[in-house]
């Protein structure tokens, strides 16, 4: 494809009056992949095989074909029974995927009948002591034989049949790319149901997949304007954090005081199976206004910093296995190398999950008043108020109250809180006057969220998760930073720098991973001191004052090291 065709497929899949649309989703491409993986091998279809006029009669061709790669040892014949079951799985039904990846998961399992002969086995055999496995008797030496020969077996029968078919199509040309959409499969079907064979498959295609796609193994590669348009065209296509509206947007992400680096396969030529969006600045950003509408940019000898603003992967069958982190740690490097005056390396990130946390927070906490309302008559024991929390300051409820009138109203300031915010529009958004006295509570709110909240002890949010994980800490909360609808709707506009102290991202990984501990500026940390002082006086009237207060400050001041 050529420059010119990626205008005029840029013209036809987008409207240039709404930048939020792709040019092609990820789920087109990868249909568009399914299509012809292996035409370019020039293999025709299977033949006798059309799954959609005799859905039963295709599904099981496709079976006899995944049994011939696992099980047959010719090689001269292996590449045309893996194109048939590939080629065959692509033409299956979702359902009919869904059956045949239960046949591989239970029927090319480990063979436990096996498993438990050898284990018996091996529990048969009389250890030697230390003394005697130096010894060169013969039948010392017999017994270590069989301990080894047993232990070799054990090996062997712990591996499930259907690790040959994922190492075959592994070397096989397309076959990466064809393991990432199975997995995506696998994915979708565990949402569906919780399988423990299913489960099983994806946890072992997942750890070959780690394997095959080492940082050793992949390719750093700078994206420019200069690259083929079709892996241009796959960059706006699967661009996830910020889309790419028109091609002037598209050159301008890859021009001057700009970088986009992506990780590429070489068993997948030509797409990135990641990439991050960089952008050279005097400062950290703290809109993302002024990072995709920087005219003119800020030449790059006067740039002090390398804000990472979008990282994208392009593979779902990929999630869960962290290639950012290693893409992160080789940017900074080559970045340092290239341009050693940036000294300050940052992100402007959205925070997608703040929104549907907090609106389920003031959701339950409106039903907890509602039953302590219906208790009011009944005596103090019977009240259902020890969950109970206003988490809205007084002074922020009396002006949420006060500037509310005639836009909605409620019985308290949560009320009003939780009309205003899921209102059609975001008509919120429109008031000054709404949005001065949102604004502390939501930048307030949104710092519990980042540094208290937690899921197995870690961060709740993905993205903190991500960033946190690799080292880096929480900086600053920007008031309006995404006033598009997607970051209205997701964080209430508000965006988040996370910083990479280079000095400190071994020993900041490393205390978040083991321990949970959050490193936070101290802006950051005033916003959670202020959340304990009101913990504090909530609990002031309760019987169990000083056990409340005492563990909520020792989770805030010790589990997740905000106070330093």
């Amino acid at each position: 494809m050529n420059r010119k065709a990626l205008a005029i497929l840029m013209r036809t899949r987008m409207r240039p009056t709404d930048p939020n649309k792709l040019s092609m989703s990820p789920n087109r491409i990868q249909s568009s992949f399914e299509s012809n993986l292996f035409g370019e091998h020039g293999t025709s279809s299977p033949k006798n095989f059309d799954s959609s006029s005799n859905p039963e009669r295709g599904l099981k061709f496709v079976q006899e074909a995944l049994h011939s790669a696992i099980t047959l040892s010719k090689t001269d014949i292996i590449d045309e029974v893996l194109n048939d079951f590939s080629q065959g799985y692509f033409n299956l039904s979702y359902e009919n995927r869904h059956e045949l990846l239960l046949v591989l998961s239970r029927e090319y399992d480990v063979s436990r009948v096996q498993l438990r002969e050898l284990i018996q086995q091996y529990l048969s055999l009389d250890i030697p002591s230390s003394e005697k496995a130096q010894s060169s008797d013969h039948d010392v030496q017999a017994l270590l034989s069989a301990f080894y020969r047993t232990e070799r077996n054990l090996r062997h029968a712990l591996q499930p049949k259907y690790e040959t078919l994922f190492e075959r199509l592994n070397t096989h040309p397309g076959g990466l790319k064809f393991l990432t959409i199975l997995r995506n499969d696998l994915l979708s079907m565990l949402q569906e149901e919780n399988s423990a064979p299913l489960r099983a498959l994806d946890s072992y295609l997942k750890e070959k997949l780690v394997t095959w796609l080492s940082p050793a193994a992949l390719e750093l590669h700078q994206i420019t304007w200069d690259d083929p348009a079709s892996l241009l065209e796959k960059i706006v296509a699967y661009e996830a954090v910020h889309p790419i509206s028109n091609l002037i947007d598209l050159k301008r992400r890859l021009g001057v005081g700009r970088r986009c680096f992506g990780y590429l396969h070489p068993a997948i030529p030509g797409e990135p199976l990641i990439f991050i969006e960089v952008a050279l600045l005097k400062d950290i950003a703290q809109t993302i206004q002024e990072v995709l509408w920087d005219s003119p940019p800020t030449p790059e000898s006067q740039a002090t910093c390398a804000l990472f603003y979008s990282i994208s992967s392009t593979q779902p069958g990929l999630a869960g296995i962290n290639l950012g982190k290693f893409l992160i740690k080789r940017v900074v490097d080559l970045v340092k190398r290239d341009m050693p005056h940036v000294s300050m390396f940052a992100t402007l990130s959205p925070i997608p999950g703040y929104m549907q946390w907090l609106l389920a927070k003031l959701t339950s906490q409106r039903k907890l008043a509602e039953a302590d309302t219906v208790d009011e008559p009944h005596s103090e024991e019977t009240s259902s108020s020890t969950f109970s929390e206003n988490i809205l300051q007084p002074e922020e409820e009396t002006e949420i109250l006060g500037s509310s009138s005639g836009y909605t109203s409620g019985r308290n300031g949560m009320d009003v809180m939780w009309n205003l915010l899921t209102s059609t529009n975001y008509e919120w958004t429109s008031s000054p006057k709404l949005m001065s006295v949102l604004q502390p509570p939501l930048l307030r709110l949104c710092a519990r969220y980042l540094l208290l909240e937690k899921k197995r002890g870690k961060a709740l949010d993905a993205v903190a998760n991500f960033h946190l994980q690799n080292g880096a800490m929480v900086e600053r909360l920007n008031w309006m930073a995404d006033r598009s609808e997607k970051g209205i709707c997701q964080s209430g506009g508000i965006m988040v720098n996370y910083v990479y102290r280079l000095d400190k991202i071994e020993e900041n990984a490393q205390s978040y991973l083991s321990e949970g501990r959050i490193q936070a500026s101290c802006d950051l940390q005033r916003y959670v001191e202020v959340i304990a002082v009101s913990v504090g006086l909530l609990l002031k009237f309760m019987k169990t004052e000083t056990i409340y207060l005492s563990v909520y400050l020792a989770e805030a001041a010790v589990r997740n090291g905000i106070f330093r």
